[in-house]
């Protein structure tokens, strides 16, 4: 039988391994901004944005004090963190340019812009928003037509001037 998931659904939360778990916070919530909102024992930590009771999980469970996954393994790619407005992003990117935290990346995608870097365990993270739907670009048959372009970082951070 055909089935396809509902429009409504959502990616609810992503769960991440990492060596040290104070570093990971002091990434994910002193530079990027999100709220811890529980401990679980000493070893694993949710945070979250706006109050929900996860986001993201970290944990040392399997993990504590390990070296980063090899880059040419099976695995995550990257967890990709959408913020609400264009805005939004240039103040996270200010933040991390201010931080001297490298980039490994920034893409205008048609349907979006984005900012690529890994986490200190080198967990990759994109930073995206989403241009409203009535701009994504289309081919000549209707269909969606999504291309990896820079992304104009002074446009981005002129956001900030308005």
């Amino acid at each position: 039988m055909s089935y396809t998931i509902p429009a409504q659904t959502r990616i609810g939360h992503v769960h991440l391994k990492v060596a040290d778990l104070d570093r990971a916070l002091a990434f994910y919530c002193d530079l990027l901004g999100f709220t811890l909102t529980q401990m679980y024992g000493k070893d694993a930590a949710f945070i979250s944005a706006g109050g929900y009771h996860h986001h993201i999980g970290l944990n040392t469970w399997y993990s504590k004090n390990a070296p980063p996954a090899p880059v040419r393994s099976a695995g995550l790619f990257h967890t990709a963190i959408l913020y609400p407005e264009r805005k939004d992003l240039a103040v996270v990117f200010q933040r991390l340019h201010e931080a001297g935290y490298p980039l490994t990346g920034a893409s205008d995608h048609g349907v979006s812009e984005a900012l690529y870097l890994n986490d200190p365990d080198q967990n990759g993270v994109e930073l995206y928003w989403d241009r409203p739907r009535d701009q994504w670009p289309v081919n000549d048959e209707g269909g969606l037509d999504m291309f990896t372009r820079p992304l104009n970082l002074e446009s981005l951070l002129r956001e900030l001037q308005q």
